[in-house]
């Protein structure tokens, strides 16, 4: 009895991997079409990279589900316990794309200074004027 649950579950390990397997390489295809690799000229169309996009994320999501539920066996514990775990996991995604937007927003100010500071004095004092009043748009 004992030796057929070993047999069952080392078939469902392979068969979780190759599940992995495929979907990693759905992925890999999906990337390599995004990025122009498989049909030239593709990846110039915006839109063909955001569904590419979309699709990696989803297909990763469903990854990262699977492996939780099925190699950390999370399928048969209480909820109160799952949620336990991957809320954590939730608000550190969070974390990191709020501070991928604050980076993004800080470099895009640090590049209007670089601007700023390497224009000529005469743009910078127009006619003599002392104070150079900025406007709405410099200041954004």
């Amino acid at each position: 009895m004992a030796h057929e649950n070993h047999e069952k579950a080392i078939k469902q390990v392979y068969i979780g991997l190759g599940i992995l397997a495929v979907i990693t390489l759905i992925e890999v295809g999906v990337s390599l079409f995004g990025k122009g690799h498989i049909i030239d000229g593709v990846e110039s169309n915006t839109w063909v990279i955001y569904i590419a996009a979309l699709l990696i994320i989803g297909l990763s999501l469903y990854k990262a589900k699977f492996i939780i539920y099925e190699f950390m066996h999370m399928r048969y514990e209480v909820p109160g316990l799952i949620r336990s775990v991957l809320l954590p996991v939730l608000l550190l995604v969070w974390a990191i794309i709020a501070f991928f937007l604050e980076g993004d927003y800080w470099k895009e100010k640090r590049n209007k200074v670089k601007v700023r500071n390497e224009m000529p004095a005469e743009k910078l004092v127009p006619q003599g004027m002392l104070d150079y009043e900025w406007s709405k748009e410099d200041l954004q």
